[in-house]
């Protein structure tokens, strides 16, 4: 159970605050359910009241700051995904963004950027699915990964290619010492 003050991802909505825990008098609900107040991150003046036992949306507590870096550190070994069908593109996109989990979205990124580097050597555009699937992905990462980093969130694409960058440099010096 989270507490006030936690910091949760709930399902597509991102970042909230978990204000607090309490039952909801309104007729036609029961008296005794408990909810979590949360308040999105994106717009403070809302309040979503979802119940503690929910099982429709994935709510998880935000990583940790340390979990963020070796998560970053992870991304070069995280595989794209293997979508053969286009007609079940869209479909696995969705699962994963729904998921809430941080490694997915990698795999979207990274599906999406070598899907559309592969259509330009074709002459061919980026697809609406994949435009719009890719920003999903982006901003539920970027704004997860900016709030524990106190890097802008417009600074992650070019924080986490430098830091890949930095870590391969390095890999390659420690190749050459053995």
């Amino acid at each position: 159970m989270f507490e006030k003050g936690d910091y949760v991802i709930y399902g597509s909505t991102g970042i909230c605050c978990v204000e607090g825990v309490t039952t909801i008098n309104i007729a036609g609900i029961p008296k005794d359910r408990i909810y979590y107040i949360l308040r999105p991150e994106s717009r403070t003046e809302s309040k979503i009241f979802i119940p503690v036992d929910n099982q429709k949306k994935i709510i998880r507590k935000v990583i940790s700051k340390r979990e963020a870096e070796e998560l970053i550190e992870e991304i070069p070994e995280i595989d794209p995904m293997d979508i053969a069908n286009d007609k079940l593109r869209e479909e696995k996109y969705k699962e994963c963004i729904q998921s809430c989990d941080c490694r997915e979205l990698i795999r979207i990124i990274k599906t999406i950027y070598l899907r559309d580097k592969k259509r330009m050597e074709q002459g061919k555009k980026a697809t609406a699915v994949d435009e719009r699937y890719l920003r999903l992905a982006e901003e539920n990462l970027y704004t997860e990964l900016s709030m524990l980093l106190g890097i802008p969130k417009n600074n992650m694409e070019s924080y986490i290619t430098s830091r890949i960058r930095q870590k391969e440099t390095i890999g390659k010096k420690f190749m050459y010492c053995k």
